[in-house]
């Protein structure tokens, strides 16, 4: 299963794919690591960001989109320009996951990866996306066994 990890962080969506396959996991190379949007107001910038998304998801052959959920009130919610992100992906045809920070935290710490991180020739700001994808890969096979 090729999975796609997503961290929305204000007008950025940044990505990570995974794929898990006969007890292996690989992080293929993928010609684009986030998708910016210039302007949220603007329905153009929306569709052109649902439009490119999505292009790479099929291009990429994924099954699934993780996201880290973010908070909708507070001092750390997410911004207005993120949750429209997320519908935009949502309204794909893939199917769109969120999980909360905690639990992938929890799913991360009983299931360490066993590379680190620098060695897998992604770029700092990607840890998350992989972090969020890791831990829906090991939520899937542990609650498959």
């Amino acid at each position: 299963m090729r999975v796609c990890g997503v961290e929305l962080k204000g007008g950025e969506a940044i990505i990570c794919l995974l794929n898990y396959d006969k007890d292996t996991f690989n992080v293929p190379d993928c010609r684009q690591q986030s998708f910016a949007i210039s302007n949220s107001a603007e329905t153009e910038s929306i569709r052109e960001f649902h439009f490119a998304f999505n292009k790479l998801m099929q291009d990429y052959h994924v099954d699934q989109i993780v996201i880290i959920e973010r908070e909708q009130k507070g001092k750390l919610a997410g911004s207005a320009t993120s949750f429209k992100l997320e519908a935009a992906i949502q309204l794909g045809d893939l199917p769109v996951t969120l999980m909360s920070p905690v639990s992938v935290k929890e799913q991360n710490k009983r299931n360490p990866p066993q590379v680190d991180f620098d060695g897998l020739d992604l770029k700092k700001f990607q840890q998350n996306a992989f972090e969020v994808a890791f831990a829906f890969q090991n939520k899937c096979i542990f609650t498959k066994a």
